[in-house]
């Protein structure tokens, strides 16, 4: 009998999908839309710990359930794998920007090292500068090249990738170790 009722709403929500493919029907997808939302926030809060990150992956899936429908094919599986197989990757897709965003952020780790109350007159900025210079030239080649294309030259990292023809994820990596030797002879260095 259990199987008979989860039969049956897998056969309603393909109902369910299929009318919102077809004729855009709203009052189909808030039925869609009811059924999978506690779902996918309780996954999201589960995954990405943050209240406000799991209600953007509800959305982000759900806005990716309503635009492409028309893609589903029963014949390759239920709604319910075709929706949550979206909402997993759209929650990689969002860990990915949150991790992008932290490896970003992470340059700024080593500016700390240089604040000095004591600085006048831009002497301080001077001497950074200096220290930072000498102690990019000890970073290997690959790795020097994209903290002072990123840092000195100012190119975005898909820029960087572009004019290096190397993939941006090799320059993400490339860039987070050089930061991480550079940060470390900074620390060596200043006593």
């Amino acid at each position: 009998m259990e199987a008979e009722a989860s039969s049956l709403q897998a056969q309603q929500l393909q109902h369910l999908l299929a009318q919102v493919a077809s004729h855009r029907d709203k009052q189909a997808f808030a039925l869609l839309f009811k059924h999978f939302a506690p779902k996918i926030r309780a996954f999201g809060v589960q995954r990405l710990s943050q209240q406000g990150l799991a209600l953007d992956l509800l959305q982000e899936t759900m806005t990716t359930v309503w635009t492409k429908a028309h893609l589903f094919n029963g014949e390759k599986g239920a709604v319910s794998t075709w929706v949550f197989t979206i909402m997993r990757n759209q929650c990689f897709d969002m860990l990915r920007r949150v991790q992008h965003n932290r490896e970003d952020a992470y340059g700024d780790d080593i500016w700390p090292l240089f604040e000095d109350s004591d600085n006048v007159d831009g002497f301080g900025d001077h001497m950074l500068s200096e220290k930072l210079l000498e102690n990019m030239d000890k970073l290997p080649l690959l790795q020097r090249q994209v903290v002072q294309g990123v840092y000195l030259q100012e190119l975005s990292q898909q820029e960087l990738a572009e004019r290096l023809g190397i993939p941006i994820g090799t320059v993400k990596s490339r860039l987070r170790l050089g930061l991480e030797k550079l940060r470390s002879y900074l620390e060596k260095h200043h006593d």
